[in-house]
């Protein structure tokens, strides 16, 4: 695996982690 694929993989997982991490907790926000 090459290391671009691998940054947007854990770019994206970020991401979704944070979006259902909001809709989750909203009043954190």
């Amino acid at each position: 695996m090459n290391a671009e694929l691998l940054i947007a993989l854990i770019l994206s997982i970020l991401l979704l982690g944070y979006l259902l991490f909001s809709l989750l907790y909203p009043e954190k926000f």
